[in-house]
């Protein structure tokens, strides 16, 4: 089958997966790289963990150890983004492989649901690769993925606009490194991307303020 082709737009629809992490009559799914992020986001009053690397791409696969590591530190759900690349959704055969494989090892690494989405070359919803996947995370709960994201400033409207009751978001800020030695005449990564010695950490006053809109609004 071929599934090599153009980028779309990116958005988020929910698969089904009951209750799990909601409290206070909503659900805030905060989506962190790092074990920091993820206990900052419990702190700030998340209900569930959206684990991922590669903020910067839209988020990939988190390593095996960040999902251990992070699982041993916070209480709430922690689902696991399976994409094996940045970019848009249209994946090979052996990326699809690969996306089989990190399911498998996330739901034997204590992942308590998971997060994908795969496109067709016109854009579409891979219904046929979609379902392969699902049936591969039985019985843990899926979230359809394909971007999005909430701030401070559209959280209010969005709630009240839709009716939703479960909503996504970083809720990041930038932190100064703790190195003192600084090479600044060699970066790592690409020249336009952020210094190396920032490092962006779900900031636990955010997802605070974020929970509070929410309650105001739908509690």
């Amino acid at each position: 089958m071929k599934r090599q082709g153009p980028s779309s737009e990116r958005k988020r629809a929910r698969i089904p997966s009951g209750k799990a992490g909601t409290t206070n009559g909503f659900l805030m799914e905060v989506c962190v790289d790092s074990v920091e992020s993820a206990v900052n986001a419990e702190r700030g009053g998340a209900g569930r963990i959206e684990l991922c690397s590669g903020l910067l791409e839209g988020g990939t696969t988190p390593s095996m150890g960040v999902l251990q590591v992070v699982k041993q530190c916070v209480q709430i759900p922690v689902f696991v983004m399976i994409r094996p690349r940045g970019g848009d959704f249209l994946y090979s055969d052996r990326e699809v492989e690969v996306m089989k494989a990190d399911i498998r090892l996330a739901k034997l690494y204590g992942a308590d649901g998971l997060v994908f989405g795969a496109l067709t070359e016109d854009g579409n919803i891979d219904k046929e690769l979609c379902m392969s996947l699902v049936a591969i995370c039985r019985p843990l709960p899926v979230t359809f993925h394909r971007g999005g994201g909430i701030t401070d400033r559209n959280l209010q409207r969005i709630l009240e606009g839709s009716g939703a009751t479960e909503f996504h978001c970083s809720a990041r800020s930038a932190r100064d490194s703790g190195m003192k030695f600084r090479n600044f005449s060699v970066a790592m990564g690409a020249s336009l991307s952020s210094s190396e010695y920032s490092q962006k950490v779900t900031d636990v006053a955010q997802v605070r303020t974020l929970n509070a809109i929410a309650k105001n609004i739908l509690v």
